[in-house]
């Protein structure tokens, strides 16, 4: 039988209306959260991440690692879209985010310095926190580090071989220690890992919490080198490190100081509604830092902020005023 074009249209429509009204009602949009971290951030964030999206399944969390001045870079100069950065070093987001990208910076962790081995490495079995200086300048011996300009970990590196000189009493140590070996430099301190178990360097410059996460070999360092302990801030002080400013042609300078992590929300955060979510989840539930205690990295909240002013007022609890 023959269908007249009115009834087919008719019954097309049905079809459709039908259809439409077969969709779940009150499903969520999915949506997508974007967070630019620092490379030693990569564990404990993923687990993070995995935890906010098994409460949050509607929300989508891209995870994208490079050293912390790095990520700020790919905000600043690259404008590529992100909800929150987490920096090694919290004078990053200071420096470089605020005030014109970002209006607040929250510490939330520590971590210390340490050089990392393997079995193979040469010379290992040697080697203590008295002599290690004297074992990475051996001709035979190849170590690597991060990149000062891209990574936290990088200028850290410089900062602790100043530190060493003055420690040991042995002037011209950190020129010696930086002008070693430059071949070895990558941009962020995991990219050091693979050279580490290909046996393409013996040592590296690495964070203490990085170490644990992987079951690596290594040295502990006196605290008066390794940027670890608030009560030697004033000795950390006496070194410092230029590095490339927030602008062309000016620079900025580092001081030793503790370790400290810090976060922020960008003030074009793609999806902020999704950012206050994963903010709150990660200090008001005590998740995130749980997982990052687990992951050799100590809590250090609440610590003082000079932008407390500015943060949200359900993350002031987790903050004091400087």
């Amino acid at each position: 039988m023959k269908t007249s074009p009115a009834k087919f249209i008719l019954l097309i429509f049905g079809v459709l209306s039908v259809s439409n009204g077969c969709k779940p009602k009150h499903h969520p949009q999915s949506q997508e959260l974007i967070i630019f971290h620092a490379g030693s951030l990569s564990v404990p964030f993923k687990q993070i991440a995995d935890s906010f999206e098994t409460k949050y399944p509607e929300i989508k969390v891209y995870l994208e690692a490079a050293g912390s001045r790095a990520c700020a870079r790919k905000i600043t100069d690259l404008n590529k879209p992100c909800d929150i950065m987490a920096s090694a070093d919290y004078a990053v987001i200071d420096e470089l985010l605020i005030p014109n990208y970002a209006k607040w910076n929250l510490k939330f962790a520590g971590n210390e310095m340490c050089i990392v081995y393997t079995p193979n490495s040469k010379r290992q079995q040697e080697m203590n926190a008295s002599n290690w200086y004297r074992i990475l300048l051996d001709p035979e011996v190849r170590y690597g580090r991060a990149d000062p300009e891209s990574d936290p970990c990088g200028y850290r590196t410089v900062l602790v071989s100043k530190l060493a000189e003055k420690f040991y009493q042995s002037p011209g140590l950190s020129a010696l220690l930086m002008q070693k070996d430059q071949n070895h430099i990558r941009p962020k301190e995991v990219d050091l890992l693979a050279l580490l178990e290909t046996q393409t360097i013996d040592y590296i410059f690495l964070y203490r919490s990085v170490a644990e996460q992987h079951q690596l070999n290594y040295l502990v360092l006196p605290d008066s080198i390794n940027l670890k302990t608030a009560k030697l801030t004033d000795f950390y002080k006496q070194v410092s490190i230029q590095l490339h400013g927030p602008n062309p042609n000016e620079s900025t300078t580092y001081y030793g100081e503790p370790m400290v992590y810090g976060i922020t929300q960008l003030e074009n955060a793609p999806n902020p509604e999704a950012s206050q979510k994963f903010l709150e989840f990660f200090f008001a539930d005590s998740v995130g830092l749980k997982i990052m205690e687990q992951n050799g990295q100590p809590s250090c909240v609440p610590a003082g902020s000079n932008t407390y002013n500015y943060l949200p007022g359900h993350l002031k609890k987790f903050a004091s005023e400087k």
